[in-house]
């Protein structure tokens, strides 16, 4: 008796399932569109029609990927779970060597180096700003690279998030002069190869986000072992 009461309500849910619709011809479109578009704006720039492809293609791959920094500090807590976490840490790792490799080479042409715009005074302010922004993350469930994926998935949530983070890095950008005058300078800037030789911040960094690694991958196995 249970067996058929089993089967009966099988066949009922089966029969009110909406039958999923072929995606396939929406993509095609979609992949039609980028290219024109891509076509077009490559006649007005080149440079703006390799942005919008390579946008298209990064966009593509966080959502295929489900990347997320803001998952990647969450799952641990939430789920126990440090995949991505630990996906994380390999890139950084990976970006470490490269970017190093890119700088040390400028710097043993006797050029200037790039990107030492971003080496900036580190301060009470960054630390706040990194708590304000990672509660903000959290609220929003997701950085801006999630929050950007799923406002394409449809999420309205997320889109309400874009509208505030726009709203809010421009009013930051319209006030970031003063914020840096009263906070942000008053700490010191540090470039790790001043301070520990080319060869030496490679090595501290890459040791750091290795421990970093073993803590991941340990705790996700202590948080699987207790349940």
């Amino acid at each position: 008796m249970a067996e058929q009461t089993t089967r009966a309500s099988s066949r009922r849910s089966s029969a009110s399932r909406k039958p999923k619709k072929n995606q396939i011809p929406f993509g095609v479109l979609v992949v039609v569109l980028i290219a024109v578009i891509a076509v077009w704006l490559n006649t007005h720039s080149q440079t703006v029609a390799f942005f919008w492809l390579t946008g298209c293609a990064f966009g593509f791959i966080l959502q295929k990927g489900r990347f997320c920094f803001t998952a990647s500090m969450r799952d641990p807590y939430l789920t126990g779970g440090t995949s991505l976490t630990r996906a994380v840490i390999i890139a950084l790792a990976i970006t470490t060597i490269g970017f190093t490799a890119i700088k040390y080479g400028y710097a043993q042409a006797g050029l200037a180096i790039p990107g030492m715009g971003y080496v900036v005074p580190i301060s009470l302010a960054t630390l706040v700003g990194a708590f304000m922004f990672g509660i903000g993350m959290v609220i929003a469930g997701g950085c801006a690279s999630g929050t950007l994926m799923r406002v394409g998935e449809g999420f309205i949530m997320n889109t309400i998030a874009l509208v505030f983070f726009i709203i809010g890095s421009l009013w930051g950008a319209h006030d970031f002069g003063w914020w840096k005058e009263h906070f942000i300078s008053k700490g010191p800037s540090i470039f790790l190869p001043d301070v520990f030789g080319w060869m030496g911040a490679v090595l501290l960094q890459l040791l750091l986000l290795a421990a970093l690694y073993i803590i991941a991958e340990q705790y996700e196995k202590k948080r699987g072992a207790s349940h």
